[in-house]
């Protein structure tokens, strides 16, 4: 399968409310439309993750922060130019996806890739895309395609092709929650 048959195959799936199981420029993410309520709450079922944890979506520009942010502050623009690996900002005042992956003061994790596929799916997409790690709650992220538990392969809609041999381990992103009085706490 190729690159362009995986990215159809997933916008299919998210178009229709279903999840996927895809590579991002971190780990392996369990993904949905961002602004469908109803595939968020398949999310946080399969992770069997409490609702009130919020989870953190793709985007695929910096540029279109404004069309899911109320105020993005300069310096998250700043941080993102000179982040040399993964950055997820979580901003308040999040809009236009499902209140349910809104955190406290209406927050959201947002993270630009800028791996191949991910970024691509996002721009094809066309809306944010969700992804939070491939694994059950609680337990340990998986590094590679072939750690992630059969359960998870089984329970999304789509699995994507395109890099499930690469064992080389990948990490989480850094995350920093930025206030809009300019504030900021790094949470990883």
């Amino acid at each position: 399968m190729t690159i362009d048959e995986d990215i159809r195959a997933c916008i299919e799936v998210l178009n229709r409310g279903g999840l996927i199981l895809y590579p991002t420029d971190t780990i392996w993410g369990i993904g949905c439309d961002a602004t469908n309520a109803e595939a968020v709450k398949k999310v946080y079922e399969l992770k069997q993750r409490d609702d009130n944890k919020a989870l953190i979506v793709l985007l695929d520009h910096v540029d279109h922060l404004d069309h899911y942010v109320v105020n993005v502050p300069e310096m998250a623009r700043e941080l993102l130019d000179v982040a040399v690996k993964p950055l997820t900002i979580i901003y308040e005042g999040a809009f236009n996806v499902a209140r349910n992956l809104l955190g406290e003061n209406d927050s959201l994790g947002i993270r630009v890739p800028h791996e191949a596929f991910s970024q691509r799916l996002c721009a094809e997409f066309g809306k944010p895309i969700v992804s939070t790690s491939a694994n059950v709650s609680g337990e340990p992220s998986a590094a590679s395609f072939h750690e992630i538990s059969e359960d998870i392969k089984h329970n999304v809609d789509y699995v994507v092709q395109y890099r499930q041999d690469d064992n080389k381990p990948h990490a989480a992103s850094n995350v920093i929650l930025l206030r809009n009085d300019g504030t900021f706490k790094i949470i990883r």
